[in-house]
């Protein structure tokens, strides 16, 4: 026996019992990426409504031996993993439903009681949306086999977008037009799709798409058929007709690992929200760059060569300005001892032109740019045997990293505030060798 949510992928809501309730702990990511441990419970009920993690295309079966019959783990046993269902449990969130042989658990904050009669409900928004990218996996499956013979090895239902690994090294725009016409064709056509259980000796299972059974396997072959398209061993839950798809895009393609090509595709309600977002966009573009959305290219296109234009100018005044600093400090009556400079507008080029321009003098010549209080850049020239001294010393006082060699040391600082403590440290440091001299 299957779950309910095979046998009727449409079901919203239904009462079940429970079985067991039993203590448990979830884990999961929180918000800000970090691993989290959610105390909780693991209900078993008699049926469910909501399709536990672990289900999928039925690429290759595995069976247990040992007290589960091999039909069961058939169904929910499976090479590619299809997110799970949620919902409710009597108003109770359900946060995860994972396979447990041929039990399903549902994690819950809030214990129930066994034997307990409760009302289950599911998101239906997301079991809709898992059900349209799933049976379009399959059509898509079936029409790249079909076209150009090019075999699914696995995909993967993502929350976004999903991805289809096809084994070929490649292919080509024109074949992806194909296939996406050749879908969306079928999906006008509103050819139905059903679920059936063959037995083993049924000669219908020699035309299932799969990997074959294994030898030992026992009991019925459940059977998702898109008619006159394709039959596929399958455990997930589908559209009964593949109107329900709406529509199927495909966004393109990407290489994939070992001589194999990933195509991305969306379906159903998810094409009408990439649209929106893509209009949402479209819109915005509009307003910002004063023209159609026809014309956005070649807007940015003239933005982008401005704005290297402008880069190259700034580029170019700020070498300039980097030398006339050098000659006035070079020709300071102060100069001797110990230089610094900082400015907020600068980089590690502007920082070594002064350096170059000033020479390899007794000075020490200490620069920065950046923030005055935060994070920046920072040089220090100078004669190598004190350069390589100080610099990490230098580095340390201003919480930052680098490296040198050959009379410069120049890095990343965090901390801008702290450049007075090192020019003390660089004063002691000159005040000491003169001493000893």
């Amino acid at each position: 026996m299957a779950f309910l949510c095979q046998r009727d992928s449409y079901a919203r809501e239904f009462t079940t019992t429970v079985v067991s309730c039993r203590p448990a702990e979830l884990h999961t990511e929180g918000s800000n990426g970090k691993k989290e441990v959610l105390s909780g419970f693991q209900v078993v009920l008699e049926d469910t409504l909501l399709f536990p993690e672990g289900g999928g295309q039925a690429l290759r079966i595995k069976v247990e031996r040992e007290s589960v019959s091999a039909y069961m783990v058939y169904l929910l046993e499976e090479t590619d993993k299809t997110p799970d269902d949620r919902g409710t449990i009597n108003d109770i969130s359900v946060l995860r439903v994972t396979r447990r042989g041929t039990q399903a658990d549902h994690f819950t904050q809030t214990p129930l009681t066994p034997g307990t009669e409760v009302q289950v409900r599911v998101d239906w928004e997301r079991r809709f949306d898992h059900m349209q990218q799933h049976s379009g996996q399959h059509l898509i499956t079936a029409v790249a086999d079909d076209l150009f013979g090019m075999k699914t090895t696995s995909w993967e239902l993502g929350r976004l977008r999903s991805v289809i690994e096809l084994d070929s090294p490649s292919v080509t725009a024109e074949q992806v037009a194909a296939i996406e016409q050749s879908v969306n064709e079928k999906i006008r056509d509103r050819l139905p799709v059903n679920v059936r259980e063959l037995s083993l000796d049924d000669p219908e299972v020699e035309q299932v798409r799969g990997r074959g059974l294994p030898d030992d396997h026992a009991g019925p072959i459940r059977v998702v058929t898109i008619k006159s398209v394709d039959s596929n061993m399958c455990c997930g839950t589908h559209v009964s007709n593949l109107s329900d798809l709406q529509v199927i895009k495909i966004l393109g393609t990407e290489k994939g690992k070992k001589n194999k090509t990933n195509l991305i595709f969306l379906a159903g309600n998810r094409v009408l929200k990439w649209m929106e977002r893509s209009h949402g966009t479209e819109k915005a573009l509009t307003a910002l760059l004063k023209c159609g959305a026809e014309d956005h290219v070649e807007a940015v296109k003239k933005l982008q060569n401005s704005s290297k234009l402008l880069q190259k100018n700034n580029l170019n005044l700020l070498r300039d300005l980097a030398v006339h600093i050098a000659h006035s400090l070079r020709n300071s009556p102060d100069c001797g001892g110990v230089i610094t400079l900082h400015r907020k507008d600068g980089d590690s080029e502007f920082m070594n032109i002064i350096a170059n321009e000033i020479g390899p003098e007794e000075t020490l010549l200490f620069l920065t740019v950046g923030d005055e209080k935060g994070a920046g850049l920072f040089l220090l020239a100078g004669p190598a045997e004190a350069v390589e001294t100080l610099g990490p010393r230098v580095a340390e006082v201003l919480e930052g990293k680098g490296a040198g060699k050959k009379g410069r040391f120049q890095g990343k600082a965090t901390k801008m505030s702290r450049r007075a403590e090192v020019q003390a440290l660089l004063q002691d440091y000159i005040s000491t060798q003169s001493a000893e001299e």
